[in-house]
């Protein structure tokens, strides 16, 4: 540190408050110490700073060992929003999710001495698990329940799943089919609650739910059913877009042709849906800001040594329509 306030002629004091990011630094000054330190390679020693701090600067990750594409995006937003705030991220990633594994890796991280925990929290395991927190530990959980003493970021799954239905029923669908997600998920818990809602609200039938786990394989096999069934059939609204691919491809099997016979709506627009045939209609998760608030929640409890509340922050989804939607069969002019 000595050789940056050397080469940019300030104090050393000057270089420690532009290292911690102090707003009473001239703007000019701050960069010529900025230049010093990128010219001469500098890094702090983020022991002796946590040392000082009593921080450590390193938050903890918990998620669980996935190729779904919403839990990988998110704990992928939540990584960048934290580097992005000046601290590192130590991942604990779970093969399966049960309340006593959730448990020991946020005591491992605790142990690491991390400032703070987000748990990656979908499955009702997860939530569960927070009510057992170590004291005194900063902790925000993504898509989790909002209930005990713990923040909580979701995207609202209710009512994405809602204006899906509701798109449906407004092309002249007599009502809409579903193909959930495992039933220990609560986001496939609130897609289905507004599924329902939506066509409650509309006085129609509700049909019989068929049960999917998220892949492709389960959505084909629920699409064989359907198709099995399509002169009933004339909407589906599937939970995710993998599944949404499984049941297509069944269709097309079938000679059932979407969306001229079946509309179908998928959720989370993964970035393969625009080149589904056809292009899916679908419910889009804002993933980088549910990282962000996350990350904001998480350093507002760190902050203010976690007295800031127990806040309930929920990320609107996007609808995007594609060319997997059409007018109903009994709507069409003849």
């Amino acid at each position: 540190m000595a050789d940056v306030a050397k080469l940019a002629g300030v104090s050393h004091q000057t270089v420690s408050r532009v290292l911690n990011d102090h707003p009473k630094v001239r703007k000019e000054t701050r960069a010529r110490v900025l230049r010093a330190i990128t010219a001469l390679g500098y890094r702090r020693n983020l022991t002796a700073r946590a040392l000082v701090t009593r921080r450590s600067h390193r938050l903890g990750v918990v998620s669980f060992d996935t190729i779904l594409y919403g839990p990988a995006s998110t704990v992928h937003g939540i990584e960048r929003a934290a580097r992005e705030a000046g601290y590192f991220v130590s991942i604990m990633s779970l093969r399966t999710i049960d309340r006593a594994g959730v448990n020991e890796a946020i005591g491992h991280l605790a142990e690491q001495g991390v400032d703070g925990v987000v748990v990656v929290a979908p499955q009702r395991a997860a939530a569960q698990a927070l009510a057992d927190l170590p004291p005194g530990l900063p902790a925000v959980a993504v898509e989790g329940r909002h209930e005990g003493e713990v923040a909580v970021v979701s995207v609202d799954q209710r009512e994405g799943a809602r204006h899906a239905t509701a798109h449906l029923l407004a092309l002249g669908h007599d009502t809409v089919w579903h193909v959930s997600g495992p039933d220990d998920w609560l986001e496939a818990e609130g897609r289905q609650e507004g599924w329902r809602a939506a066509l409650a609200a509309a006085g129609r039938e509700i049909p019989e739910v068929l049960a999917g786990d998220w892949t492709p394989r389960s959505g084909y096999r629920a699409g064989r059913v359907l198709a099995a069934r399509v002169a009933e059939v004339t909407a589906v609204f599937v939970a995710n877009d993998q599944m949404a691919l499984g049941l297509l491809r069944a269709f097309s099997e079938a000679g059932v042709r979407v969306p001229e016979q079946v509309s179908v709506v998928g959720f989370d627009d993964i970035p393969e849906a625009a080149y589904f045939t056809p292009a899916l209609t679908t419910v889009r998760q804002d993933f980088g800001e549910v990282g962000r608030l996350s990350i904001g929640l998480l350093l507002k409890q760190i902050e203010s040594s976690g007295t800031s509340g127990y806040d309930h922050l929920i990320v609107p989804p996007r609808f995007v329509i594609r060319d997997s939607t059409g007018r109903a069969r009994s709507a069409l002019p003849y």
